[in-house]
């Protein structure tokens, strides 16, 4: 090496390697809450989430009200907290959609400029809290079941496991592209890869885990549950391009937002929720 020569940079990582080294101490965490930590905790945490989550889509729908992204924020924590604390009480859930018409009602009266974005702004501060809120509060609500912490391991691996068996999938077989224009990436091939490992692994845990799950709902619960994440991923893909943005954030190195990372889980969470609750004890 010559005197002018600059030693060798090292290389960062990025790209997968990145999301999986930045994810590893999030994912220990959500484990000691979710087998170790006191039920109050992961609800908070939860909370938390939600509210992390719901600022993004409102900041992502409607960059030009500060009010309204604090607004739909406090609202999507609010109604999730309906969920959690009140959820079998009579008529709540009505007296909560209620409390979200009338405050998105408030805030649009309250803080109307610019008034030609003001349909779109209204239209998020009320679907917000249900798309982000609620179902993220399915998450406590089954964390709270018999053996509510292997179920919210179903439903982490259901979303995990299809988003990495659809990106090894993808690169080894990959050629039909699966939605060109919400994500040119995606292919059938890749989304089938997904299912496949999927429903392995919440097999897997249906075998060792978890006594009371059938082996037959196992496969079902798999295949829809991580077709239900993959859309729940174009869908999200579908309303960064229509807001003209390539992440929800920057909370996470690798992953972007929150919202990013959530997106599968949403859907594979509250499916789980509605087997637990209303098909599993037939």
């Amino acid at each position: 090496m010559t005197a002018n020569d600059a030693p060798p940079k090292k290389k960062k990582l990025s790209g997968t390697p990145l999301r999986f080294a930045s994810a590893i101490p999030l994912v220990l965490v959500i484990l000691w809450l979710l087998f170790y930590g006191p039920k109050w905790a992961f609800q908070a945490f939860t909370l938390l989430a939600i509210a992390i989550a719901s600022r993004e889509l409102i900041a992502m729908t409607t960059p030009e009200s500060k009010f309204a992204q604090l607004a739909g924020m406090v609202m999507s924590v609010g109604f999730a907290s309906l969920i959690f604390f009140a959820n079998h009480v009579p008529h709540a859930m009505t007296a909560g959609c209620i409390g979200l018409a009338i405050a998105t009602l408030i805030v649009s009266l309250i803080a109307p400029e610019p008034i030609d974005n003001g349909a779109r702004r209204a239209l998020a501060l009320l679907g917000t809290p249900i798309y982000v809120g609620a179902t993220l509060a399915t998450a406590a609500l089954l964390h709270g079941k018999a053996d509510g912490a292997k179920w919210m391991v179903v439903t982490m691996m259901m979303a995990f496991f299809s988003d990495t068996g659809a990106y090894f999938a993808g690169r080894a077989f990959g050629k039909r592209k699966l939605s060109p224009k919400l994500s040119p990436k995606k292919t059938i091939e890749g989304a089938i890869g997904g299912l496949v490992a999927a429903t392995l692994g919440v097999v897997g845990m249906a075998h060792f885990a978890i006594e009371s799950f059938p082996v037959e709902h196992a496969i079902a619960l798999g295949i829809i549950g991580a077709a239900l994440g993959q859309a729940g991923d174009l869908l999200e893909s579908l309303l960064k391009r229509s807001c003209g943005v390539k992440d929800s954030g920057n909370i996470m190195p690798g992953h972007g937002g929150l919202l990013d990372r959530v997106d599968a889980l949403i859907f594979t969470g509250s499916f789980t929720w509605l087997y637990v609750e209303f098909l599993l004890p037939r």
